[in-house]
């Protein structure tokens, strides 16, 4: 898997909402109502990092979800990553 610009990078998160570059990766910050909504939706991200292989850094502080994404293995952000926010996204938003 090849490490993307910082170039491609910046452009293709303008297709997603809410995520920003920092630090090497891909992160966004989610809300929710209460920690049962966080951590089902938590839940349901882990069946599908298990499926892609692909497992984000992630924190959780009551309603709040962090996750930030690269490809340690690539040294950077890959396709990988943003194939995973994408699915992210399509739990989150429904």
């Amino acid at each position: 898997m090849e490490k993307l610009s910082e170039d491609e990078v910046t452009k293709r998160l303008k297709n997603l909402n809410g995520w920003e570059y920092k630090d090497g990766s891909i992160e966004r910050i989610y809300k929710f109502k209460n920690f049962k909504d966080a951590f089902s939706i938590m839940t349901r991200i882990a069946f599908e990092c298990e499926q892609q292989n692909h497992h984000p850094d992630w924190s959780n502080v009551y309603s709040s979800l962090n996750i930030r994404l690269n490809t340690h293995d690539a040294g950077g952000i890959t396709d990988k990553d943003f194939k995973l926010a994408e699915s992210i996204e399509k739990i989150v938003n429904g």
